[in-house]
């Protein structure tokens, strides 16, 4: 069976889309067969991603690695089950054709709460959740109080993946290794960078998840995304020399692909 990996996040902004096509090109330069599905059915952006990707490399002759990306079937309600899901059938369906080859397939959740994303964290082996470094998006995970900034307890979504723990447990399957990626990190030692970190390490201890340095902000991920590229990808569009930023980034992905401890995967890119 392929390893399943779904990036969600319930709120828009977070990086998602690429942290999906950087961990997807990795793996890909790495020599695994990944799929690839898109579960924000409005917008689509890991879709246009690869789409971009694709229509770009045509256009300059190029062999550049990618995912197998497939849209989710169409499903005929009338062939459904009584009180069965046409979402549940229509992702598990996507699942089932992309695992003939895939060993890996990367899902991206939408940022909202939908039927699609809570059937797709129950399947996840890695769950990663890009946040960005503040406690506005911090709030996803934990409600905390105003003036102490202490933990009170978790939330909607930190309970949606517990949910979706026991129903691995149920199933007999194996524990979602759930990872949070801290995005947008500040270059400098803030006081708020500080209290986030040290919510984020209480909470993990709580209720379950590994904290890791995600991607800075850099005007490269946004400069990348027309042509489908990433930054593994540039010494073969023809940039010999990075200059320092784009290095710096570069080696967030390495770190990133080592933190998830893929198995059968080395981060040796």
């Amino acid at each position: 069976m392929a390893h399943i990996i779904v990036v969600g996040n319930e709120k828009g902004g977070s990086g998602k889309s690429t942290t999906c096509m950087h961990v997807a090109t990795a793996l890909a330069r790495m020599g695994h067969k990944v799929g690839a599905l898109d579960l924000d059915l409005r917008q689509k952006s890991f879709a246009r991603y690869i789409e971009n990707r694709r229509a770009f490399a045509r256009k300059e002759g190029l062999d550049l690695p990618m995912p197998d990306y497939r849209d989710l079937p169409e499903v005929d309600q009338a062939s459904l089950a009584a009180g069965e899901n046409i979402h549940d059938r229509r992702l598990s369906a996507a699942v089932a054709g992309l695992e003939r080859d895939a060993e890996f397939i990367i899902i991206d959740c939408p940022g909202s709460h939908t039927r699609l994303s809570q059937v797709a964290h129950s399947l996840a082996d890695t769950l990663i959740t890009p946040l960005n470094d503040s406690f506005i998006d911090f709030d996803l995970l934990a409600r905390v109080d105003p003036d102490t900034s202490r933990v009170i307890g978790p939330s909607i979504y930190s309970e949606m993946v517990w949910h979706a723990r026991q129903l691995r447990a149920r199933a007999g399957l194996k524990p979602i290794d759930w990872i949070v990626l801290r995005n947008r990190l500040g270059a400098q030692q803030m006081h708020n960078k500080r209290k986030v970190g040290g919510a984020l390490e209480q909470l993990a201890k709580r209720i379950g998840f590994r904290v890791a340095p995600g991607f800075s902000e850099r005007v490269i991920f946004r400069e990348l995304f027309p042509r489908g590229l990433t930054l593994l990808d540039l010494k073969d569009v023809g940039v010999e020399r990075l200059n320092i930023s784009n290095v710096a980034a570069r080696q967030e992905v390495r770190d990133l692909m080592r933190e998830l401890r893929l198995p059968g995967v080395e981060a040796a890119f």
